[in-house]
């Protein structure tokens, strides 16, 4: 069932994170549900500007439109991810999506906020939530490419003034963290103590977490050893989703873990099956793999074993 990013916020507001998770193919869609399912907790499915002209957008929400027959008692919003107007634009009037992201955060504030107040307009005139963005991760992913030398935290002074002028539903903020699977060196972690502040200037308003990706220690060994050449990649530890949640927290964004799951699987497998060529194969271990991964996720974000508290009160 889809549901928008709203109603599951209100839901999960200080108690747990909801995962949003990136696809891009058939394998991923159908481990991300299954993960869901086995761990009984609400979900967000992710489809970035890159995912929508990877084949052609029809595809991929295809996809989706088939799994939410397949798996009936899943519950679920599904939500562009870091869109720009023109995609927004798309997807508002598509009627398929239940949430998209306007990220005008390159744009000085006031461009930001009339950039951002526009499409939640547009969004909400058709039922649509809206998430904006203040303050820049660094990092790549697809075509969000900022050097960290411009990467910056999120104001909190700007927080509130952002919101009520842009209208937006929830909103990222920049603690820490960074796109792609080079986030952190040394002792860096969250800033915690600037989410606080923020929360402070915005009680009871839903705030995401961006490149949010732990990029494990041992699927980078794994996919080194099976011939790849990931070099000093690290994530959020995974503690830190508990931390944020009490400070606002109600969404977090997972997307490169995914790939180093796929990169390993697929490594490991043509390494030990060269004679192999059926791509149904590895596609069949990556199902697996993902939805385990899915699961786990779920559990360090405490959204694992919520669905019939949310089918609950959906139903209410």
């Amino acid at each position: 069932m889809i549901v928008t990013t709203k109603k599951l916020f209100e839901l999960a507001y200080g108690k747990y994170a909801i995962g949003a998770y990136n696809i891009n193919n058939l394998e991923q869609a159908m481990g991300l549900f299954l993960g869901n399912i086995d761990s009984q907790a609400p979900f967000i499915i992710q489809i970035s500007k890159g995912a929508r002209s990877y084949t052609d957008k029809r595809m991929l929400e295809g996809l989706i439109r088939a799994a939410d027959e397949v798996f009936p008692e899943a519950i679920f919003a599904v939500h562009l991810d870091h869109g720009d107007v023109e995609a927004c634009i798309d997807c508002i009037e598509s009627g398929f999506y239940s949430s998209v992201m306007i990220d005008a955060s390159a744009n000085p504030l006031a461009e930001n906020i009339r950039i951002t107040g526009e499409i939640v307009e547009a969004a909400h005139a058709k039922g649509i939530v809206v998430e904006a963005e203040l303050g820049q991760l660094g990092g790549v992913e697809e075509h969000v490419k900022i050097d960290e030398k411009n990467a910056h935290l999120t104001d909190p002074d700007e927080a509130q003034e952002f919101v009520d002028g842009s209208g937006c539903d929830s909103l990222a903020v920049a603690i820490g963290t960074s796109h792609g699977a080079y986030k952190f060196s040394g002792a860096q972690a969250l800033r915690l103590d600037v989410l606080a502040e923020i929360q402070r200037r915005l009680p009871g308003f839903p705030l995401v977490m961006h490149g949010s990706s732990s990029v494990p220690q041992e699927e980078v060994a794994r996919i080194n050893e099976a011939g790849g050449a990931l070099k000093g990649a690290k994530g959020v530890d995974e503690d830190e989703f508990a931390k944020a949640v009490p400070l606002g927290v109600t969404k977090v964004n997972i997307d490169t873990d995914g790939r180093l799951v796929w990169t390993r699987v697929h490594r490991e497998f043509f390494r030990d099956k060269p004679e192999k060529f059926d791509l149904r194969d590895p596609g069949k271990m990556f199902m697996a793999e993902y939805a385990k991964f899915i699961a786990h996720k779920n559990q360090k974000l405490g959204s694992a074993g919520r669905l019939e508290e949310v089918r609950a009160a959906l139903k209410a």
